[in-house]
């Protein structure tokens, strides 16, 4: 089986979410933010989060945007231009025109956590991202790292 986790930084403190990631034993974090450099994202700012993820639990870091949805997109979905089904449906053919199956090691995947924004995955393009390798590789156990 291939583990992959997924986390989102909001409504935690730099405490829970590292402790989260140790318990889990992930071994690389893969930051899916269009923008990792936000003054919002305090502890999780893309250098510093490199930093502190080898520092306290000796975890890899990688930021790829072309695991995040469009500007575009998420402007739409944040003004409530569209709904999230909308929302949902753009952004797997997001992945699809970027041929991300194409471009994923499924093989390196084990033990990686998907980073974004979002507290809970229900309404974050994290889980859709999961969803969307677990459908193209069934070894896949997909972990949300909530509490």
């Amino acid at each position: 089986m291939i583990k992959l986790y997924t986390i989102g930084f909001t409504e935690k403190t730099a405490e829970t979410f590292f402790k989260l990631l140790h318990k889990a034993g992930v071994k690389k974090i893969l930051d899916i933010r269009i923008n990792n450099v936000s003054q919002l994202a305090g502890f999780a700012k893309g250098k510093d989060l490199e930093y502190f993820a080898k520092a306290i639990v000796n975890t890899d870091y990688e930021h790829n945007i072309d695991l995040a949805p469009t500007k575009e997109l998420l402007k739409n979905y944040r003004d409530k231009n569209i709904s999230w089904s909308q929302y949902e449906k753009e952004y797997i053919s997001t992945l699809d025109k970027r041929q991300i199956i194409k471009k994923i090691n499924f093989e390196k995947l084990d033990g990686t956590c998907l980073l974004c924004s979002e507290h809970k995955p229900d309404m974050c393009h994290r889980r859709l991202l999961a969803e969307y390798l677990k459908k193209n590789n069934k070894e896949i156990e997909i972990i949300h790292l909530i509490k």
